[in-house]
């Protein structure tokens, strides 16, 4: 593949991860009122987002440190795109907080979607950030807002954190180390998020 063909490619895919990033975030401005009610919190959680973020960045292939500018760049995108199409629609919503999350852990986020292709330290280090957020979104929603919203997908969002342990364990993670470090690092990132979370 030439140059000019490579720079091509890494341009489509880029563009391909900022564009998708705002259309889906409009798109859960709509999900938060359509979706069934015991899955909303879908369209209303760090988690989701989270999601949308990694699943973008992770089939774009692109090194590590594009994909943690590209996770600064979609997380503020989601919110951006969110922002609009609510305030579109008659609900005002402030942006900059979120964005602001965003940027702060978008990075960490994009480098967890792809290092979570490797293997030993670096898909440890990804399983642990990207289970520990799941994790901890999913104890947060179970205990915090759990007398307000269907229990269903908190649920759900820890089943999949933890099968994604599970998972890595058994399929890419082989030594004693980086296996502590996903054991181990999970239940740390669910701390410090719940943590954060509840101070925002």
């Amino acid at each position: 593949m030439t140059s000019r063909r490579r720079l091509a490619r890494a341009l489509s895919s880029i563009a391909g991860v900022l564009v998708a990033s705002i259309l889906l975030g409009g798109l859960t401005s709509f999900a938060q009122q359509f979706l069934p009610s015991w899955f909303s919190s879908f369209a209303n959680s760090a988690s989701g987002w989270t999601l949308l973020t990694v699943a973008l960045i992770f089939f774009a292939r692109r090194s590590w440190w594009e994909s943690a500018l590209l996770g600064a760049a979609s997380f503020v995108l989601l919110t951006l795109g969110y922002a609009a199409v609510s305030t579109l629609r008659g609900f005002v919503y402030d942006p900059t907080l979120f964005s602001i999350v965003g940027l702060v852990a978008g990075p960490f986020i994009g480098v967890a979607a792809c290092w979570i292709r490797g293997r030993a330290f670096r898909a440890s280090a990804a399983t642990a950030l990207l289970a520990g957020i799941g994790t901890g979104e999913a104890v947060y929603g179970l205990t915090v807002v759990g007398d307000t919203t269907s229990p269903v997908y908190w649920v759900f969002i820890g089943v999949v954190a933890l099968a994604l342990v599970v998972f890595m364990i058994a399929r890419r993670i082989r030594r004693a180390l980086p296996i502590a470090v996903a054991l181990v690092g999970t239940p740390l990132i669910a701390l410090a998020f719940n943590t954060s979370f509840n101070m925002l």
